[in-house]
């Protein structure tokens, strides 16, 4: 088994918030998901997507799934990504950030290269990103465990967990703005992330 070598990328929300499917977001006329797809494939070798609309994605090349366990949010589509990843770690983002930096992520891998941990979560004042983050196939039972006693919180399950965390400060080193953490929740993030992007022009 491969120790890195399989993304997932989690597509499975309401988008509630945003008010239509963030997985079909478009940015310059190229769907978000693309990108991250593309972007991703520098460094990992299989993509899993967990989607809740999988039959917008008959014809590729990618592993196409959907949640085993039923409307508990994002710890659901860890699950079954980690289910059928072919790695030891896998990296986990959600369909939603486009500033995903291939170069934290490459810190990440090598942060734990000759580590036997649980995952690589990075540290943000008190809290934690769950998001671009690395988790081991080897806490599929964990996750399990932890639905069945009726939590379905990421933050809590890794509490229990033993996860090398990196540093806010270490962190910033790489994205000083904190922008490879963004998630475009709503249209207002959406809005801004437009106009900065085209104030970098």
């Amino acid at each position: 088994m491969k120790r890195f070598g399989t993304a997932i990328i989690l597509a499975g929300g309401k988008s509630t918030r945003m008010g239509f499917d963030k997985q079909f977001l478009k940015i310059d006329e190229r769907r978000l998901m693309d990108s991250i797809v593309h972007k991703l494939k520098e460094e990992f070798q299989e993509i899993i997507i967990v989607t809740n609309k999988p039959e917008y994605y008959i014809g590729l090349s990618h592993i196409i799934t959907y949640d085993i366990i039923k409307d508990i949010g994002p710890l659901a589509g860890i699950h079954v990504g980690l289910k059928l990843s072919s790695s030891k770690y896998a990296f986990v983002v959600a369909c939603d950030m486009p500033n995903i930096n291939m170069d934290y992520v490459r810190y990440m891998k090598s942060s734990i290269e000759d580590k036997d941990v649980d995952g690589c979560v990075t540290e943000f004042g008190d809290w934690i990103e769950p998001f671009s983050s690395f988790f081991s196939k080897e806490i599929v039972w964990a996750i399990e465990g932890h639905i069945k006693t009726k939590h379905r919180s990421i933050n809590s399950l890794l509490k229990n967990l033993n996860i090398h965390y990196i540093k806010e400060n270490k962190a910033r080193e790489f994205s000083p703005n904190w922008d490879m953490f963004l998630n475009l929740n709503t249209r207002e993030d959406l809005n801004n992330y437009l106009v900065d992007l085209e104030n970098t022009r």
